[in-house]
C-alpha cells in the first residue's frame, strides 16, 4: 500500500516554484512577469510562478521516472488500475488514444450510437469502422440510456472479428449500464473493454454509487477528474488494468495526442485531487449524495416537475405511466419497443434531471429563466434540465436550486403542451434505421467533399460532424447517410434555443457531404 498522503508533483512543482532563480527556459511570460496585468488582476500572480516547464526536478510526462511517475501510482492504486496515465488534454485525448491502441486502419469496434464527438475523432484518426450498438431509449422521457448486454452479445456475435468495443458509463443524464455483464461478455471473445467514463470519477469512492467500471472489469477507462472531482479543467486521467491493452501502443498513441508542452498546473491539479479523494473521498461523497437526495427529494413535490428515478427493482424495469411523471419523478425504463426487461441499471444520484415539460416549457426555456434566478445547469434539452451535484456545493447551493425551480412553476406553468414530436423521431430512426455508415468515417472526412443547401443533403453521406452541445453526442459524423429525420431534429434545435457545434456553416444553411462521383 502506498502512502496516499503523498502529493510528489504538488511538492515538487511549490518547491521550485518558491526557488529564486534567473529562468531562460519556457514559457515566455519568466514566472509571471510578463503577464499582463489584466490576467494577474483576475487570477493573481502566485499561479504564474507554478507555470513551468518540463524541468529535470518536475520530470517528464511522456518519459515518467520521478514525481509525476509517482503521481500517476498513487492515482492508480487510489483509482483501482494497474496503471494511470495524466491527461492533459482532457478525456478527449484520452478517448482517442484508446482506439488509437486497439484498432487500426478497417478494424472494426463495437459501441453506443450515443457516443461522445471525441469517439468520432478517435475513429477519424484511426481509420477503424464503427458497429453501432443501439443504446435503450425511453419513449416517455426522450432519453436515450446505455446499451445491453444482451445487444453487445449480438453485435459480437456477428462481428467477431472486432478489436474493442466501448461504452458510455455513465452517460450524460448519470445512468450506468451493466458494466459487469457487458466485461464478462467482451472478454469471453478476448475483446478488450474500453469505458468512456468521462463523468464517473467519483464512482470508486461510495459504495452507493455505481461500480466503477475497473472494478467493474473494464479493461480501460478514461474518466473526467475535472467534472465530478477537484481537479482543473481539462485534467482527465486514463486507467488501464489487465493486460488485454498493449502497452506500449496506447503510450505511443497518447504522444500523438497530448501536448509536447503539458501544463503542470493541471497536472498537479490531478496529484491533489487524487490525494483529496484517497483520504477524504467517502465523506466528500456522502455529503454529496445527502445534497442530491435533498434537492431530488424537494423538487419531486414541486407540481409539474418530474426527477429521472431509478426502480426500486434493479433488474426488472417497469415503464412509466405518463401521468406519474408529473411531481413523482420519472422512471428509468428499457424500450417497450425493443424489449429489455431484466436488463440491469444503475443511477449515479449526484447527477439530477429535472423533467421541465409538464410546466409547457422547453428545458431551454427553463435555462434561461433559471439562469436570471441565479441558478446554472450543466445543460438544456428539449424536456429537460440536468444538474451536476459535486464535492464543491453546498447547502446554499441547493436551496437556490430549489428556491428557483419554485419560482418557475408559480409563474411559468402554462397548460398549453409543447411539440415533442421531433425530439423522439431523431433516436427513433437511428435506432430503427441501425448502423447506415456507408463509409468509415476516416475515409468520409478526408474524401473530396462539397457543400450543399441543407435541403439537398438528404440521403447523401455526411463529411462534417454535427451535433447539439452539450452533451456533445453527434447527430450525424462523417460516413452515415444523411436523413431528413436528423435534418429536421437539428433544426428543431436550433429554432427552440439550441445550438449546433462541429459543422463548418454554425447557421446549418448547408452541410458538407462526401462529393459524388461523376
Amino acid at each position: 500500500m502506498l502512502d496516499q498522503n503523498q502529493t510528489p508533483l504538488v511538492d515538487a512543482l511549490k518547491a521550485h516554484a518558491a526557488r529564486p532563480h534567473a529562468a531562460f527556459y519556457t514559457p515566455g511570460h519568466k514566472r509571471g512577469q510578463g503577464i499582463s496585468p489584466r490576467l494577474t488582476d483576475l487570477v493573481g500572480e502566485a499561479v504564474f510562478r507554478a507555470d513551468l516547464t518540463e524541468l529535470s526536478e518536475l520530470d517528464n510526462l511522456f518519459a515518467p521516472q520521478g514525481v509525476i511517475q509517482q503521481a500517476q501510482q498513487l492515482a492508480a492504486e487510489a483509482f483501482g488500475g494497474s496503471q494511470t496515465y495524466f491527461l492533459v488534454n482532457g478525456s478527449t485525448c484520452g478517448i482517442e488514444a484508446a482506439i488509437l491502441a486497439t484498432c487500426g486502419m478497417g478494424d472494426k469496434i463495437i459501441l453506443p450510437r450515443n457516443v461522445h464527438s471525441s469517439v468520432v475523432s478517435g475513429l477519424i484518426l484511426s481509420g477503424a469502422m464503427p458497429i453501432f450498438v443501439n443504446p435503450e431509449y425511453d419513449l416517455v422521457l426522450d432519453i436515450a440510456h446505455s446499451i445491453t448486454p444482451g445487444s453487445v452479445q449480438s453485435a459480437i456475435e456477428q462481428h467477431p472479428d472486432a478489436k474493442a468495443v466501448m461504452i458510455v458509463y455513465p452517460t450524460y443524464y448519470g445512468v450506468c449500464g451493466d458494466v459487469e455483464a457487458i466485461a464478462r461478455i467482451t472478454h469471453q471473445y478476448n475483446i478488450p473493454l474500453l469505458v468512456d467514463e468521462a463523468h464517473g470519477a467519483h464512482f470508486a469512492f461510495h459504495p452507493q454509487l455505481p461500480i466503477a467500471a475497473l472494478a467493474a472489469g473494464a479493461d480501460l477507462s478514461v474518466q473526467s477528474i475535472h467534472k465530478t472531482l477537484g481537479a482543473m479543467t481539462q485534467a482527465s486521467m486514463l486507467h488501464v488494468r489487465g493486460n488485454r491493452v498493449d502497452s506500449d501502443r496506447l503510450n505511443k498513441a497518447l504522444q500523438l495526442v497530448q501536448s509536447t508542452s503539458p501544463s503542470y498546473i493541471l497536472l498537479a491539479s490531478l496529484d491533489a485531487a487524487r490525494q483529496q479523494m484517497a483520504l477524504h473521498g467517502k465523506e466528500l461523497m456522502s455529503r454529496t449524495l445527502q445534497l442530491a437526495d435533498e434537492a431530488r427529494t424537494r423538487i419531486s413535490q414541486i407540481p409539474g416537475l418530474s426527477v429521472l428515478e431509478i426502480s426500486p427493482c434493479s433488474t426488472n424495469l417497469t415503464p412509466p405511466n405518463p401521468p406519474s411523471l408529473v411531481g413523482k419523478g420519472g422512471v428509468l425504463s428499457p424500450s417497450p419497443r425493443r424489449g429489455g426487461v431484466g436488463e440491469r441499471f444503475a443511477l449515479d444520484k449526484t447527477r439530477l434531471t429535472v423533467t421541465v415539460s409538464g410546466l409547457g416549457l422547453t428545458g431551454f426555456e427553463a435555462e434561461e429563466i433559471l439562469d436570471e434566478l441565479g441558478v446554472t445547469a450543466e445543460f438544456a434539452s428539449l424536456q429537460h434540465l440536468t444538474f451536476i451535484i459535486s464535492l464543491g456545493n453546498t447547502e446554499a447551493d441547493i436551496e437556490q436550486l430549489v428556491q428557483g425551480f419554485i419560482t418557475l412553476a408559480n409563474h411559468r406553468i402554462n397548460t398549453e403542451k409543447i411539440d415533442l414530436k421531433l425530439s423522439k423521431l431523431v433516436w427513433d430512426d437511428l435506432i430503427t434505421v441501425g448502423n447506415c455508415v456507408q463509409m468509415s468515417p476516416r475515409e468520409a472526412f478526408f474524401a473530396e467533399s462539397e457543400t450543399l443547401p441543407i435541403l439537398e443533403t438528404t440521403e447523401r453521406i455526411c463529411a462534417e460532424i454535427v451535433c447539439p452541445y452539450p452533451p456533445g453526442i453527434p447527430v450525424l459524423m462523417p460516413g452515415e447517410v444523411i436523413s431528413q429525420t436528423a435534418l429536421e431534429y437539428l433544426q428543431q434545435i436550433q429554432l427552440i434555443g439550441g445550438f449546433i457545434s462541429g459543422c463548418a456553416d454554425a447557421s446549418l444553411n448547408t452541410l458538407k457531404v462526401v462529393k459524388t462521383k461523376p
